[in-house]
């Protein structure tokens, strides 16, 4: 298999713009028109993700044992579609028909059996993951509204009770849907640790034109009922030997909603066993109000194990630390062999981890969400990321993505 030929053709498929995935679309639909319903009534923010994402995965093939993981997890994640492997195969048959229609010349048997052969593969494995999560878990959850807060003018923490009850670890997401922006998907982060009761917390943000964010922040009532796709992501989570280390927790916005769930989990082992890691939170907003869980992390700033910094970039007045959250983090923050976590906006994100860098921080140490390679590599689109969000995209990753 010519890699080198499957990158080239594919750069040159991008540069032709929105024609590529035109196209696409319109043979797909034409040819399978059963799939429509599959998509958002408006493909505005849809059009070229399906087809940009299969480009890129196929045509970096050759890192298929670095992506595998990943792949498995689109796989187990678009059982939410009913998604079954006839339609891989009708995906497959577009995106080649496409490319054969826009590389003209350069489409030979040989490119064709190349591009064929690395679908094949990608389409396999992801196939494969689908099939073996049908014996462990259901393809959706019914997500049962129990509790609308409205903490801000922009800022809503919802509590939802999952039906069956779902398995996580902290500092997953899960895609969730509702019946106010139906066929639309957007990823919230969980933010609380495993309950007894089997409730989950999200955090979600207003994002301007973002019809997910906007009807759930604003129309949400308790008795409604959310579409939850199975928890993904494993950046934010911590492995069993990583428990015991010192952290410092970075968050920009509702960016605090993962590093919230490791929290709770800390918390409940440390009154269960008087034992726990140090902690030190920075927590960073525009404006004091937006210091949406202020209290509670004063209330938690008694235990001996952590301690909180609030941070505030834009108001002068504001009596405590102010600047940008990633400079206050590593100016009093950093300690020896600390894991560091870093949640927010792509801005906040991508200044936090270059001083922490600078500062000395092993890459080994640095846990942040790569989710521009997430959002390129997804089947449906992830509209919203933490980091390298492409300019002008709003981001709609609710509990993290500010």
């Amino acid at each position: 298999m010519d890699t080198d030929a499957l990158k080239r053709t594919w750069s040159l498929a991008e540069t032709l713009g929105d024609e590529v995935p035109l196209f696409f679309y319109s043979h797909l639909f034409y040819t399978h028109p059963e799939l429509r319903a599959m998509f958002p009534v408006s493909m505005a923010t849809q059009r070229d993700r399906l087809v940009g994402a299969l480009g890129r995965i196929v045509s970096n093939v050759d890192r298929l044992d670095d992506v595998t993981a990943f792949i498995q997890q689109l796989g187990r994640d678009h059982r939410r579609f009913q998604v079954v492997a006839e339609h891989y195969d009708a995906v497959g048959l577009s995106l080649l028909t496409t490319l054969k229609h826009f590389l003209g010349d350069q489409w030979t048997p040989e490119l064709a059996a190349d591009w064929a052969a690395a679908y094949g593969v990608i389409a396999t494995v992801m196939v494969q993951a689908a099939e073996e999560s049908e014996q462990t878990s259901p393809a959706a959850w019914e997500g049962h509204v129990i509790a609308v807060e409205r903490r801000n003018m922009e800022l809503a923490v919802v509590q939802v009770r999952p039906e069956p009850e779902m398995s996580f670890e902290p500092g997953q997401s899960v895609a969730v849907e509702t019946s106010y922006a139906p066929r639309l998907w957007r990823y919230l982060s969980i933010a609380n640790a495993p309950r007894d009761d089997g409730t989950l917390e999200f955090h979600v943000q207003l994002v301007p034109g973002g019809q997910v964010s906007s009807a759930i922040v604003r129309k949400l009532k308790v008795g409604d009922v959310l579409r939850l796709g199975a928890p993904v992501g494993n950046e934010l989570t911590l492995g069993t030997d990583e428990h015991a280390r010192d952290l410092l927790m970075v968050a920009g916005g509702t960016g605090f909603a993962p590093l919230r769930a490791h929290l709770e989990r800390i918390d409940l082992a440390w009154q269960r066993t008087g034992e726990a890691p140090r902690v030190h939170l920075f927590h960073g907003a525009r404006v004091p109000w937006n210091l949406y869980e202020h209290r509670l992390l004063q209330s938690l700033a008694g235990r001996p194990w952590f301690s909180y910094t609030p941070v505030v970039s834009d108001d002068p007045s504001y009596p405590g630390r102010k600047g940008l959250v990633g400079d206050a983090a590593v100016a009093e923050g950093l300690r020896p062999d600390a894991v560091a976590m870093v949640c927010g906006s792509p801005a906040m994100v991508k200044h936090t981890l270059a001083r922490l860098r600078d500062a000395g921080v092993a890459s080994d140490d640095l846990r942040f969400e790569q989710f521009a390679t997430l959002e390129d590599e997804s089947l449906e689109g992830r509209n919203g990321i933490r980091d390298g969000q492409p300019a002008g995209q709003p981001a709609e990753r609710m509990g993290s993505a500010r």
